[in-house]
């Protein structure tokens, strides 16, 4: 027995998705700023393959710890190392038992998430990333989930706390934005303290 099948496809579009728009990065754009506070684009690249490992690694069945989801440097070949990382965890959630408690140490504190709750988060993360990704090269108007994706993605955004906990460091998402209209995904980013409209410029 596995995860449905029709969350799967949702998840496995997300992160081919992210894909896509990684697939677009040149060695010159690793420094671009993002709408990641702090992060430049190698920063947040680092981080979106080190999370793809750690979950593909706990719908495994694995147990890690905090240090091994430390971003590391990816290097100059960064669509090649994002693509096997993407490739990994779409196949570990495959794979994974619906009635499987994941090892999520960023989350509860790694105890006992539930294997499609973990699914949606990571759905959710790529969402959004792939939008940072796209926005950080000027071309968030290309970008676009397919519509059910960003559905799902906009289901589990309303359902992340939001408040004081969002402004501490570290803090997977900033606290959320004014409804101001649009479409899910401008939603989805608002609800996650982005601004639709930033632009790598500032404009």
């Amino acid at each position: 027995m596995r995860i449905d099948r029709g969350a799967l496809d949702r998840h496995r579009r997300a992160v081919e998705g992210s894909v896509a728009v990684v697939a677009r990065v040149t060695p010159s754009d690793l420094g671009r700023p993002t709408p990641c506070a702090g992060w430049t684009l190698a920063d947040l690249l680092a981080h979106m393959v080190v999370q793809h490992d750690g979950f593909a690694a706990a719908a495994r069945g694995e147990t890690t710890e905090l240090a091994d989801w430390a971003p590391r440097p990816v290097g100059d070949d960064v669509v090649a190392v994002y693509r096997k990382a993407a490739d990994g965890v779409v196949g570990a959630f495959g794979e994974c038992a619906p009635d499987a408690e994941l090892w999520l140490p960023e989350v509860r504190g790694g105890v006992g998430v539930p294997a499609p709750t973990a699914l949606g988060f990571h759905l959710v993360d790529y969402v959004v990333h792939a939008w940072d990704v796209a926005a950080s090269l000027g071309v968030a108007s290309s970008f676009a989930p397919d519509d059910d994706v960003a559905a799902h993605a906009l289901a589990v955004a309303r359902q992340v706390p939001d408040g004081a906990a969002r402004t501490v460091p570290g803090a997977a998402f900033a606290p959320a934005l004014a409804e101001d209209g649009g479409g899910a995904p401008a939603q989805i980013l608002r609800l996650l303290g982005r601004d639709p409209a930033w632009a790598p410029d500032g404009s």
